[in-house]
């Protein structure tokens, strides 16, 4: 087949854009060939299980599954009975984005809390969390936080220990949607462990595809007492793999070494430098901290609709003209300046009028 896109455009809408990482290619392709037992019991998928014991401890259990919402959907599902719920921020991805999903696949109802930024507290976390015993409404179970956060904020180990300790007390269960789990690792310059299994975190979703996977994620369960049926509920899901090695081999190919590193430290750093332009240019507003790869903007709509014809981007609140700006793993300093000097220009001609 014929190359049916211009591999030199880029977009701002998501990390989800960018294309795959060579490393995993590469990897895809030193595990095709033969063959190997299916639904997990091959090699890959055993190394894969040996990286995630080393990563995040002994007790550690790795599930690899297609995308992020299963990922979450089948996580939080293995740690909860049916009459329980979730709590979570309403900007969470399970939320907003995963188009009712967690309700109809996974049967849970969501209690949203309104967030500044993003970040569960234990103050906003009790805001949902009352009830207890009440057979008239839907009983808190679990708290699910996104590390880093839609806001493109990130939570500090010493953020979330408090978080979990909180929802511990409590008698409820830690969820983190690590979707962007790498970035937030880079901005933090932590281990994957120090702020999750050893800053009381449950269960995690591990993100793949945003830092250069094909189409990988996984289910890590941190602390086994927490969860209960998950290899079930996997496959009732219709998340298990039958050829789960090409799954395992791309989380390899960026964990085992350093990919997932540098992928996600060029992310962050072309959306600092993408922070700084834009925020020298005359009646751009950035709204938001940027702790990892995402950058919040408010622009005129005039402006935000002219800039959507070359390139692409989301509107992220119709009512303020907030936007948001995704930087990827590929994306690079001459993207960068590109869009700067665009947006430069568009903001100009409202300026001159």
């Amino acid at each position: 087949m014929t190359q049916l896109h211009d591999p030199a455009w880029r977009g701002f809408a998501s990390d989800n854009y960018a294309g795959v990482h060579p490393a995993v290619m590469q990897a895809l392709s030193d595990a095709n060939g033969g063959h190997q037992v299916a639904y997990g019991d091959d090699v890959y998928t055993e190394r894969l299980r040996v990286w995630v014991r080393e990563a995040f401890g002994p007790d550690a259990e790795v599930f690899p599954v297609f995308n992020g919402t299963g990922a979450n959907v089948v996580g939080l599902q293995a740690m909860m009975q049916r009459w329980e719920a979730v709590i979570c921020a309403t900007s969470a991805h399970v939320l907003v984005d995963e188009g009712g999903a967690p309700e109809r696949t996974g049967g849970f109802k969501l209690h949203p809390v309104a967030t500044p930024d993003g970040k569960l507290t234990p103050a906003l976390v009790d805001e949902q969390a009352w009830g207890f015993g009440d057979q008239h409404r839907a009983q808190p179970a679990v708290v699910t936080i996104t590390q880093s956060t839609e806001l493109g904020t990130v939570y500090t180990p010493q953020e979330v220990r408090a978080l979990a300790d909180h929802v511990h007390g409590k008698g409820m269960r830690m969820h983190m949607d690590g979707a962007r789990l790498s970035n937030a690792a880079a901005a933090l310059g932590c281990a994957f462990r120090e702020f999750t299994a050893d800053a009381g975190v449950d269960v995690l979703s591990l993100g793949g595809t945003k830092i250069g996977a094909m189409g990988a994620e996984a289910v890590v369960v941190l602390n086994p007492a927490a969860v209960q049926g998950l290899p079930y509920l996997r496959k009732g899901a219709m998340q298990l793999a039958s050829k789960m090695r090409f799954v395992s081999a791309q989380l390899l190919a960026l964990f085992e070494s350093d990919v997932w590193l540098q992928s996600a430290r060029h992310a962050n750093a072309m959306a600092a430098r993408l922070r700084e332009a834009v925020a020298a240019i005359p009646g751009v507003e950035v709204t938001r901290a940027v702790d990892a790869n995402a950058v919040f903007a408010v622009l005129p709509a005039e402006v935000t609709a002219r800039l959507q014809q070359q390139f692409r981007f989301y509107t992220w609140n119709e009512m303020t003209g907030e936007v948001r700006w995704m930087a990827s793993w590929d994306t690079t300093e001459d993207d960068i300046d590109a869009f700067a000097a665009a947006v430069a220009r568009e903001m100009g001609a409202v300026v001159a009028r």
